[in-house]
């Protein structure tokens, strides 16, 4: 059960930029882009990208065999998030996404440990 709930919770913290396919205002109140801008234009194909990984949750919720898969999509979206985050000074605006990705990362690696563990012979 607790890899479900794992699951379910990387989803939700993948929702709401994904969201921001559907309604391109969201990427104004998430990042401060403006419409029409070139950035406004890659923020919006990467909340296509969100799609992506918020679909890898959910089949991976659903769907046992797609979780090793699911497990290096999410963690790399999260963790290459954090790394750049870091090494680009940690800039306040995207503070609320760094803390969302670190609230995320033990809940996905309850999910990695369960994907790749060991299951015997």
């Amino acid at each position: 059960m607790l890899v479900q709930w794992s699951w379910a919770v990387l989803a939700l913290i993948h929702v709401l930029p994904a969201l921001a396919l559907f309604k391109p205002t969201l990427l104004t109140s998430l990042y401060g882009a403006q419409a029409g801008s070139t950035t406004y234009l890659l923020l919006h194909h990467r909340a296509a990208l969100f799609v992506g990984v918020f679909v890898a949750c959910i089949w991976a919720l659903l769907r046992p065999e797609s979780r090793q898969l699911a497990v290096a999509v999410v963690g790399f979206s999260m963790l290459s998030f954090l790394v750049l985050y870091a090494m680009g000074g940690m800039p306040e605006s995207l503070r609320v996404i760094a803390i969302a990705d670190l609230i995320g990362l033990p809940f996905w690696v309850v999910v990695a440990w369960q994907a790749f563990r060991a299951t015997g012979p």
